[in-house]
Formats: structure tokens, sequence, C-alpha cells
């Protein structure tokens, strides 16, 4: 095209226009085919986006409880040293001493036991957390792969429109359908 009012349509701007302004049933339905496809590859897109980033609060989760669980280990063994402590000075004094360090060994034996109990229900927490995690990642594969077949389903209906192969069009409806399948497979968690 020139800026002095003198337009050259080349082969491809005809096509276009011929195409535009014609009734191409194929066409339209590829076109209609593809714009379906990318809302369902979007929407395949956010579940993926959505149980990776449960994926990943569950991992931060289990990283919290395991640093508590931990906690309480390092509180449980400070407990096991105080009453070495006093079962060596059990051992070391006789009379009212005696007495006096014999009631804390026992007291630190029955804080042992409730700290044990704490800690060791923060790690089933932790397992639970990891397993969750292990779960949603394994969703947001099944998601990605989805798309993943949704897209190439997309490249497979352009190609099919410029060739113009309606067999190619076939290939294009499986892709989306494994794609439909895998989806599936994850809304049903497997």
């Amino acid at each position: 095209m020139s800026g002095h009012g003198f337009h050259v349509h080349g082969p491809h701007d005809h096509a276009v226009e011929h195409a535009s302004h014609g009734s191409d049933d194929f066409a339209s339905k590829v076109a209609v085919m593809t714009a379906v496809l990318s809302t369902v590859g979007a929407l395949f897109a956010y579940e993926g986006g959505a149980t990776q980033n449960d994926a990943l609060l569950h991992k931060n989760m289990a990283a919290i409880k395991k640093t508590e669980a931990s906690n309480h280990w390092n509180y449980y063994q400070a407990k096991s040293n105080k009453q070495n402590l006093a079962e060596l000075a059990v051992a070391l004094n006789d009379g009212e001493n005696k007495t006096r360090y014999q009631q804390e060994v026992e007291r630190y034996k029955t804080e042992k036991a409730d700290i044990k109990k704490e800690a060791e229900a923060l790690e089933a927490e932790v397992k639970e957390f990891n397993q969750k995690s292990d779960e949603s990642m394994h969703l947001h594969h099944r998601w990605a792969q989805a798309m993943t077949a949704v897209q190439i389903a997309i490249s497979l209906a352009a190609i099919s429109l410029l060739t113009r192969k309606k067999w190619l069009n076939y290939v294009t409806y499986t892709a989306a359908g494994a794609g439909g399948v895998l989806a599936a497979l994850a809304m049903v968690h497997v």
C-alpha cells in the first residue's frame, strides 16, 4: 500500500478478505472449536494453578509444624537433662533433700510425658500436611497434562485450518478429548 491512494492487494490479503466475506463452513467450525478450547484451557490452567498453590500451602504448614515439633523435642530434652540432674542429686543426698529431689524427678517425668505427646501429635500433623501436599501436587500435574493436551488441540486446529485437511480435525478432536479425560481424572482425584 502506498501513501498516495494507490493500493495493491497481495495474494494473502485477497484470501483473507475472501474468507471474511465468504461462508467458509470449515473455517467457521474450526474458529468456534478453537475459541471453546481456549476457554476450556483457561479453566484447566486456573485449576492447575490452584492445586499447585494448595500443594505449596500444605508443604509450608508441614514445615511450620515440623519446627514446632522440633521445639517440643528440644524442650523434652531439656526436661530430660533436668531429670538426670535431679536423679544425680537423689543419689548424692539423703533425708529431706533426697525427698525433694525425688519429687522433682517425678515432676520432670510427668512433664516429659506431656511434652512427648504434644511432639508426637505435631509430627502426625507434619505427615498429614505432607500427604495433602503430595496429593495436591499430583492433581496439579493432572491439570497441567489436561492443559497441554488442549494446547496441542488448539495447535492442531490451526494446522488443520491452514492445510484444509479435515482428517487433521479429527486428530484435533482426539487431542481435545484426551485433555477432557485428563481433566475428569483430576476432578475425581485420580
